[in-house]
């Protein structure tokens, strides 16, 4: 519990690399998660040449984290292997749909959390990459993903080279929801809002965006419509291309 209490996303990354037998430790546990009909509907492509990572770069926006770190980890929601398994059995799959794809991304997900808080639990770094799902068809090509492969999540992995300060989190009233889901007016946004607004760092933020609200940093320039649109678009299309939508 300390460990996920104290956690920080780490995007610096020292020189030492990380040791075959830890990583594949850490990755054999994770492997105890929780996991749909436990058909463990996911594969893991570990990336440490440094040609592949200069090649997976683009797709993550060049961010400099995806070059630097040891080991990247691309996690996606994988049928392949579970439809070759059943037509090899003489049975007959029918999960190429986006159900099917919701259960595949889900337990992939729940595959990568439990990683980082082993990872972290052995004084790993780990950054969590969500460019994963606004570039889907070039990290498909760059790792030759099949048909019924789709990636969902991205970590870097290696040793910190830096500790930065923990990000802010909403107050834990703001998203347990008793009994029932309690919709959220006026003076809750204030309460809950309020102090993440008044984060010296998120101040700043605002005014050298010459903005008037840190909402607007979020809806202007951090997440704007016009490019959740065009992501949601590419999504689509990779979804179509790896057969789990028509």
């Amino acid at each position: 519990m300390e460990t996920v209490k104290n956690r920080r996303s780490i995007r610096k990354y020292a020189g030492k690399p990380v040791d075959e037998e830890l990583l594949r430790r850490l990755l054999e546990v994770s492997e105890r998660t929780q996991t749909m009909g436990n058909m463990q509907l996911y594969s893991v492509v570990v990336t440490r040449s440094e040609e592949m990572k200069k090649r997976l770069a683009p797709a993550h926006f060049n961010q400099p984290m995806v070059t630097q770190a040891p080991v990247i980890l691309t996690i996606c929601a994988d049928f392949n292997r579970t439809v070759k398994w059943a037509e090899q059995r003489k049975a007959q799959p029918g999960y190429d749909n986006f159900l099917s794809f919701l259960n595949a991304a889900t337990d992939a997900l729940l595959f990568t959390q439990t990683f980082c808080n082993l990872a972290e639990a052995e004084g790993l770094g780990i950054c969590y990459l969500g460019t994963t799902l606004y570039m889907p068809s070039q990290i498909i090509d760059i790792l030759q993903l099949p048909h019924l492969v789709m990636p969902v999540a991205t970590l870097t992995v290696g040793w910190p080279d830096e500790h930065p300060e923990q990000t802010d989190r909403l107050p834990l009233e703001a998203v347990v929801h008793e009994e029932t889901y309690h919709d959220y007016i006026p003076e809750t946004i204030d309460r809950y809002y309020g102090p993440k607004e008044q984060l010296p760092e998120n101040r700043h933020f605002v005014e050298i965006n010459h903005k008037e609200t840190l909402a607007q940093i979020f809806t202007d320039i951090r997440y704007t419509r016009k490019d959740n649109e065009a992501m949601s678009r590419g999504m689509l299309e990779a979804l179509k291309r790896q057969g789990f939508l028509d």
